[in-house]
């Protein structure tokens, strides 16, 4: 290298960086103007203001998978303690409409034939609670959920009469084009609301979702797939007449009567409140790890025998991590064959355990590929 080329090396050298200086932050910033402009073109040309205002009340979905689930309180990160949560119950059994009581006949009189003939298994008649309202407050401080849940009392065939929500009445109307409207989903009389349950997600001690095929024998959801473990609350069972339920209470019943695990082997937290809104059925979600039962163990202890075996044909194992599960949910064989109020719950169970930010992430990755 001559003496003039290392002049006009070291020449270059100061102009390149006199110029990146005074020149190449304008420049990226002029060109990051230009990408948003453009970006910002682009969503103006493509989108298109329908004229209706979206409402806050949108039920759970991920990609492909739509439920009719909408969570009404509870986010997955901040368990809801068992002391924020108060059950009244109210006076007085809820009533059908005079143009639904016949319904409930035509049940009752279905029900007693078909023991009469032997042609199938009775349906029991059993005791059961309407929700009259669930409001939720924060307290003054924390800013915690305030849960307040009021019940009144019914029975299944009510709650199968109600079910019929699509039926027309004699003036041709239906139940949900009568009594309800699409945008104040929470807002039903108690007797389309006969159905109040716990839902549970169990993971097992080595990191095991555990989740249920629900029997082709059962009235509601046959042949789905669904939680862990599914309770309705009972008024013979859970309160026998005497005091309002505890629903920790009725998921521990759960936890015994359909996987034959006691209090002592997991730790149970409620997450969420969520309300099916095609059905009128309404949740409390929980979710429980066992502390010592693996999903092998768990199997077994199963084996040995549980109190409704009937209610479940099958369980599967996923790996609780947040891309297995959604994967799972989203398998074609299984994506258009959940109960509604599932997916939700394995969602809001994943968020406790491994935080939002990773959960979002797994279902954005699961469904692009999906793509």
């Amino acid at each position: 290298m001559t003496g003039i080329d290392l002049v006009n090396g070291v020449v270059g050298a100061v102009f390149g960086m006199v110029f990146a200086v005074l020149f190449q932050q304008p420049l990226q910033n002029a060109w990051f103007r230009i990408r948003r402009r453009s970006a910002t073109a682009v969503r103006s040309v493509t989108y298109r203001d329908d004229g209706v205002p979206h409402s806050m009340w949108s039920t759970f979905s991920i990609g492909p998978l739509h439920t009719s689930a909408l969570v009404v309180e509870g986010d997955g990160e901040q368990a809801i303690a068992p002391e924020s949560v108060r059950v009244h119950v109210l006076d007085g059994e809820v009533a059908l409409p005079e143009e639904m009581a016949p319904w409930r006949a035509e049940i009752a009189a279905e029900q007693e034939q078909a023991e009469a003939t032997g042609t199938r298994v009775r349906v029991w008649n059993g005791p059961r609670y309407a929700v009259e309202g669930l409001e939720i407050s924060r307290t003054a401080l924390e800013e915690h959920p305030d849960v307040r849940l009021r019940l009144r009392p019914t029975d299944y065939f009510t709650f199968l009469a109600a079910q019929q929500l699509d039926r027309r009445l004699p003036d041709g109307s239906t139940p949900r084009g009568r009594y309800l409207d699409p945008d104040r989903p929470l807002d039903a009389p108690a007797f389309l609301q006969c159905s109040f349950g716990v839902n549970v997600a169990v993971v097992t001690a080595d990191h095991l979702l555990v989740v249920s095929r629900r029997s082709d024998q059962v009235r509601s959801g046959p042949g789905l797939w669904g939680s862990s473990v599914n309770e309705g609350l009972s008024r013979h069972i859970d309160s026998a007449g005497r005091h309002a339920p505890d629903l920790h209470d009725v998921a521990r019943r759960g936890m015994r009567e359909e996987l034959s695990v006691q209090p002592h082997e997991y730790s149970l937290t409620l997450l969420a409140f969520a309300l099916d809104v095609e059905r009128r059925q309404w949740s409390a979600h929980f979710t429980a790890h066992l502390s010592g039962l693996t999903g092998d163990g768990l199997r077994s202890r199963i084996s040995h025998g549980v109190a409704d075996r009937w209610e479940h044909q099958s369980i599967d194992h996923v790996p609780f991590r947040p891309a297995d599960v959604v994967g799972y949910l989203l398998r074609p064989d299984r994506v258009r064959r959940w109960a509604p109020l599932t997916p939700a719950l394995f969602h809001l169970a994943l968020v406790h355990t491994h935080g939002r930010g990773a959960v979002e992430r797994a279902e954005a990755q699961v469904v692009r590929r999906l793509r």
